[in-house]
């Protein structure tokens, strides 16, 4: 049995021609993980979110929302009743046309959106970041445990190889003696 150390050494150099001093953390981790039989994988979704803070919880919410048909829809019904609204109130309306309150609504509606939203796209930016780097660990360690069983298979068919070709030649001994009892005069000359 091999200390971790030695372990280390050996599987870096193996597997990515490295000494364990030049491998990424990421890559250490790997090792070890597989070197201990431990899975990899894990829910990166429910980690990022226990993370989140209740601002980045609320930013997803509001990009959630104003990224969708309902906020379109409920948006167009209410500056269709806005405007509805002051051109049917002529003279008396609260805000006439051309509409210069709906105007600095929209104007400052977009003006905290924008930002909200950019957060939220950062933030999946990162989600995807950290998905991508554990795609990566599960695919290294799915990659080294694949290479390590094609080894194993390589070994165990060398050893079914030499096992079969020490057979063949206890089976031509064992019938060069045959050949030898049945006929005396062959006494291992070929042809007549």
């Amino acid at each position: 049995m091999s200390t971790p150390i030695q372990f280390m050494t050996h599987a870096a150099q193996k597997w990515f021609g490295k000494a364990p001093e030049e491998l990424s953390e990421r890559e250490r981790q790997v090792l070890l993980r597989t070197e201990a039989r431990t899975p990899i994988s894990r829910n990166v979704n429910a980690a990022f979110a226990a993370e989140s803070t209740f601002g980045e919880r609320l930013a997803d919410r509001v990009a959630a929302f104003g990224g969708s048909w309902t906020f379109i829809v409920l948006f167009c019904v209410v500056l269709a009743g806005w405007v509805g609204l002051n051109l049917a109130m002529a003279r008396a309306a609260f805000d006439p046309y051309p509409f210069i309150f709906l105007n600095l609504m929209l104007s400052m509606v977009a003006a905290i959106q924008a930002p909200v939203i950019m957060m939220s796209q950062n933030r999946q930016g990162a989600k995807d970041r950290a998905d991508a780097a554990h795609d990566y660990e599960v695919n290294l360690k799915a990659e080294i445990e694949i290479m390590g069983l094609h080894e194993k298979m390589d070994r165990m068919r060398a050893v079914e190889m030499e096992a079969m070709l020490a057979r063949q030649a206890d089976q031509i001994a064992l019938l060069t003696r045959l050949v030898e009892r049945l006929d005396p005069a062959a006494d291992g000359r070929t042809g007549v």
